[in-house]
């Protein structure tokens, strides 16, 4: 710490002339640099669709990159001023630690015990893939303030609109709807035993209240209504898990939030060119002079 210290009390001049000079030059660009704008789109993608949103969003940045207003015109179907002011796509998902304790509670309600106990969480977590999280923020900068609310549907139809995805949603809503309909069907049977089962013990106790005391089998029909109220409370909690996958996983991507259609102004210190080149310029003198002192070391150990 001492030797840090002396180092800095040495140098103090020259690292400040640097990110000052650093400053200057990042003002004069700030100056010139025209106004950006960003705006978000929160989505959730199923079905394992996140790999190609990812793709597809890193490809409109590559266009971006590559200055081919040519092709986001033909993309998005804007005007060649409006394309130009499109500046950057990126995404990333939103990390949560729920995600990948409810992603491991699904891995052993599916495989075999045998299989979970040779496989940690720990080791789950670790091969945990950024496409694996549940929700993705798709953040697009711009020049302009009001070029964002064309993108989303695009961003989206590339996604939804492929065939493979598609195909998987039709079966998963098909299996589904099917899945809801038998449990309501059983959900119906299991009422109307009830109501059997209750019939059957109001004339068994007007039989007693009458004075003829003839068991029909009572503690076995208690029990037979006790497991007729079981089925009928794990029927239920099977349909409200449908109803929750089928508002979950009716689409191939939902939308949790849509691109604002008027961009909000970037702005943060750490996007400012007076700061960054200021920083940059210190870093550069400490760098330069530790590496001087480090050669001069070396040269006296020589000797």
């Amino acid at each position: 710490i001492v030797s840090v210290l002396l180092f800095f009390k040495l140098h103090i001049i020259k690292i400040v002339i640097a990110a000052f000079i650093g400053g200057a030059l990042g003002i004069f660009l700030e100056v010139k640099k025209p106004i950006s704008y960003g705006s978000d789109l929160l989505v959730e993608p199923n079905f394992k669709s996140a790999r190609q949103l990812y793709n597809n969003v890193n490809y409109y940045n590559d266009l971006v990159k590559q200055k081919d207003t040519a092709g986001l015109v033909e993309t998005f179907k804007l005007d060649k001023k409006t394309a130009a002011t499109l500046k950057e796509f990126t995404i990333e998902p939103i990390k949560t630690e729920k995600d990948i304790i409810d992603s491991y509670n699904d891995f052993i309600l599916d495989v075999d015990t045998l299989t979970v106990k040779s496989y940690t969480f720990d080791e789950f977590k670790g091969s945990f893939t950024n496409y694996d999280y549940k929700i993705h923020k798709i953040n697009v900068i711009a020049e302009k303030n009001n070029v964002f609310e064309s993108l989303d549907d695009v961003i989206i139809s590339s996604v939804v609109n492929n065939k493979y995805f598609d195909r998987l949603k039709s079966l998963n809503n098909e299996n589904l709807n099917r899945t809801d309909s038998l449990l309501r069907q059983n959900l119906g049977q299991i009422d109307s035993l009830r109501k059997v089962y209750m019939k059957v013990m109001v004339e068994e106790a007007r039989k007693q209240t009458n004075g003829t005391n003839i068991d029909l089998g009572g503690q076995k029909r208690t029990t037979k209504e006790l497991e007729l109220f079981d089925t009928n409370r794990k029927i239920n909690s099977d349909l409200k898990r449908i109803v929750e996958d089928k508002s979950e996983k009716y689409e191939v991507i939902n939308i949790i939030s849509n691109f604002q259609p008027i961009g909000y102004k970037i702005k943060g210190i750490t996007k400012n060119y007076a700061f960054l080149l200021a920083a940059l310029g210190a870093g550069f003198v400490i760098v330069f002079l530790l590496l001087k002192q480090l050669n001069n070391y070396l040269n006296n150990y020589k000797k």
